[in-house]
């Protein structure tokens, strides 16, 4: 997923589009997102500076808060109900200047809890994560898990190479740094359970059985 550009605007200066998720209008000299995409495509000592510091916005949702942490527009994590000490290091959507690039990121997420959206084709990078090898082979087979299916801990284990590992497996979805965008929701123990989840059990078993209900997809 790219950003868009500037909202188009009809003649009476209404958006043509309307957002998901207001946002106010940026007072003068506020950095919107366009804009520090912009100095990170140009470069240069101000680009450093922004890319050191990631954008970290607090979207709510169906299931809690959630904390997501951006790299140009990339998601390098993201966190379900984050507690206090941990909310504190994001900034709430609405008080963020405009940006059609986020209205559209965080439309697809409220399309998905809607049970309109089955794809979300949301750009994300495990780079900053400092995962382990196999912990990134893990995550990677997890990402292919189909919208409304599920694998277990063992077949996980198996598609990313060793299969013994079973239960590590579980240990690195626990800390899956990016939920929902790499549904580690999808993994179960066996057909009788649902197993663990990092957002816990009651999140894990309304996503599944959001998923079960179908729907139209997008």
């Amino acid at each position: 997923m790219r950003p868009r550009g500037s909202r188009a605007t009809n003649q009476g200066g209404a958006s043509s589009r309307r957002p998901r998720f207001a946002c106010p209008r940026p007072p003068r000299g506020v950095l919107t997102f366009e804009l520090m995409l912009e100095a990170q495509e140009e470069g240069g000592a101000a680009a450093q500076e922004l890319q050191a510091e990631p954008l970290r916005v607090l979207v709510p949702s169906p299931i809690g808060s959630l904390g997501v942490e951006l790299a140009g527009v990339a998601v390098t994590r993201l966190l379900i109900d984050p507690k206090r000490a941990a909310r504190s290091g994001f900034i709430p959507f609405h008080k963020i200047a405009g940006s059609d690039f986020l209205d559209e990121l965080f439309g697809r997420l409220s399309e998905y809890f809607a049970g309109a959206r089955r794809r979300l084709e949301i750009e994300f990078s495990l780079g900053p994560c400092g995962l382990s090898a196999f912990a990134r082979r893990v995550l990677k087979e997890t990402a292919k898990i189909p919208y409304g299916k599920t694998r277990t801990y063992r077949e996980l284990a198996d598609a990313a190479g060793r299969p013994e590992s079973y239960r590590q497996v579980l240990s690195i979805l626990l800390e899956n740094p990016i939920p929902i965008l790499i549904p580690c929701h999808r993994v179960v123990t066996n057909k009788s359970g649902i197993g663990s989840y990092i957002g816990g059990d009651k999140r894990k078993r309304w996503l599944l059985n959001l998923e079960a209900q179908g729907g139209e997809p997008i």
